[in-house]
């Protein structure tokens, strides 16, 4: 049976289990939007195409499915590369689908067209480097190859963003829709295949380690692997630190909890390495600027390491590891755990440096060094949004810091800070994403610049009834850039500082509750009238602009 190109390829996001696209239409991709009309797939229209992208990668991070956003050729492709990049730089599944002028009329200026031809812009040149595959589609003799590379990108162990690009008179073209037959649509599992001896090796420095401390990533939630870590340091009693995208990956009031690892944390977890382990086994994090503190030797001098990766590119990546295994992290802890079950291992605790409750130690440590400014406030907010207890939680956060370091993420609740290439503008239309995926409570942290970037995203939290709270952080400064002309510019203040409008009226404009917070006796007034799990709300949080964090923001 012949069918149109736009049709196959509505089918082709069906089989791949796309079951929501986020985007706006557009001439040059009408007729995609006119075959998902009769498809299952949800389609949601956002504000901005970046909002769009934003959406889909959020989706894609809670479903543990493929995002996908579809915009029309020329401005709906440019407004996503911000988060195309970041995608690209968290290695999200994200499949963008884009418009385009139709062949024949390629270079003589066509309307919005970027194909490269006659002085024309070239998206896929554009895009080159922040996708993992990237195809303007001409004609349709192989199209099977293209969407088996697509689909092959996108459902690999280490993903990224691919970008298809639609040519409007090649939509239009008919082909045989057992072209789809030939297209590979499932996951290949189990695709790196670990060798023994090196569990082996790993079980070895493990089990002689006389002060292990587990450094987990991210890569321990992308492989579902959060209960082995948990098992792994409960059964050897190692403390597990973990960094700033792991956040969560161990339960942070568990008794082993070194908390999060980073230049903008508290530095607990970094003096806790740095004066009582002998080893660190780093599982899925990449120890990037933020979490190695700028590379600081003293983290890992005279100290033995094992590196556990999907991604052979991290492996010996900025340090050398003694034990180096590049596999799926729960199958190679799963093999861990075994080897030590049959040995009948314990703990191995050298007296007066490891403890089952190093937690206590780190609460007792508190914030002062990095919070020496009145922030009290945010730590009353966080600490009542802890005995909140909100069922199934997700924080998307673009301040970061406040969280990272006030926020205890334990079990039924997930954080989703903004690291990618750490812009602005994400937290808002993450949540909304990320609420369609699942219903639960979602919230999106940032601060008043940040909010000015994305807040056209509420919109469409309204149009289609999506619950979510907004916390900002209002200082009408860009913070880090004043307390960074402040620290190294000798206060010479330039584009950091702007004037707000009264999110009172611009909530109320949105059919948005709203909140004011200025001191911490009125943070327990706000949550008896907030409803976090099904309204819509705007929390403002006043800061003074003087107030900064207590870190070195040259390194930022």
């Amino acid at each position: 049976m012949k069918i149109q190109v736009s049709e196959l390829i509505v089918r082709f996001l069906e089989r791949l289990g796309i079951d929501c696209v986020f985007g706006m239409p557009g001439a040059h991709i009408l007729r995609v939007y006119d075959a998902l009309y009769d498809s299952p797939i949800r389609t949601v229209l956002a504000k901005h195409e970046q909002g769009a992208a934003f959406m889909a990668c959020a989706h894609a991070r809670v479903s543990g499915g493929i995002g996908c956003c579809i915009t029309t050729a020329g401005p709906g492709a440019t407004n996503t590369v911000t988060a195309v990049a970041s995608a690209y730089a968290d290695r999200q599944p994200l499949l963008l689908i884009t418009g385009e002028t139709s062949t024949h009329i390629f270079g003589r200026g066509g309307l919005q067209e970027s194909a490269g031809e006659g002085g024309a812009i070239d998206q896929c040149t554009l895009f080159e480097g922040i996708t993992r595959y990237r195809r303007l589609i001409e004609r349709t003799d192989y199209l099977a190859n293209v969407l088996n590379q697509a689909a092959r990108e996108l459902l690999s162990d280490t993903p990224g963003p691919v970008l298809l690009s639609l040519p409007f008179n090649v939509q239009k073209e008919l082909v045989d829709e057992t072209i789809l037959d030939q297209v590979v649509t499932s996951r290949l599992f189990d695709s790196i295949h670990v060798r023994h001896e090196q569990i082996d090796a790993l079980t070895g420095l493990l089990l002689n380690a006389r002060n292990p401390v587990i450094v987990a990533g991210y890569g321990c939630i992308c492989s579902g692997s959060e209960d082995l870590v948990d098992r792994l340091s409960e059964t050897l009693d190692i403390p597990v630190a973990t960094s700033l995208k792991g956040k969560g990956v161990i339960a942070e009031n568990s008794p082993r909890s070194l908390g999060s690892l980073g230049v903008t944390s508290t530095g607990f977890a970094y003096r806790y390495i740095v004066d009582h382990a002998d080893s660190v086994i780093f599982l899925g994090a990449s120890f990037n600027e933020r979490t190695s503190y700028l590379w600081d030797h003293a983290l890992l001098e005279d100290k033995h390491i094992a590196q556990v990766d999907n991604d052979l590119r991290q492996l010996n990546k900025v340090f050398k590891a003694e034990v180096t295994v590049n596999g799926d992290i729960r199958m190679v802890l799963g093999g861990v755990l075994s080897r030590i079950d049959r040995q009948g291992a314990g703990p191995r605790r050298a007296t007066g440096t490891r403890t089952p409750h190093v937690s206590v130690r780190r609460r007792e440590a508190g914030t002062s060094e990095i919070f020496r400014s009145d922030f009290s406030v945010v730590e009353c907010f966080f600490r009542h949004l802890q005995a909140e207890r909100l069922p199934g939680l997700m924080v998307f956060d673009d301040n970061i810091i406040f969280a990272q370091n006030f926020l205890d993420v334990t079990e039924g609740v997930r954080f989703f800070p903004n690291s990618g290439i750490s812009s602005l503008g994400h937290a808002i239309p993450a949540a909304i994403g990320a609420r369609f995926a699942c219903e639960v409570p979602v919230m999106a942290i940032l601060g008043d610049g940040g909010f000015q970037m994305c807040c056209m995203e509420l919109m469409t939290a309204v149009n289609y009834d999506i619950p979510i709270t907004v916390v900002m952080f209002s200082n009408a400064t860009m913070g880090l850039i004043r307390k960074n002309q402040a620290q190294n510019y000798a206060g010479r203040y330039i584009d950091c500082d702007f004037v707000n409008p009264d999110y009172r009226q611009l909530a109320a404009s949105f059919g948005m509750a709203y909140h004011y917070i200025a001191h911490p006796d009125e943070v327990g007034l706000v949550f008896d009238l907030v409803d976090f799990v099904a309204g819509r709300t705007l929390i403002e949080i006043v800061l003074e602009r003087d107030a900064f964090p207590d870190y070195d923001s040259r390194r930022h």
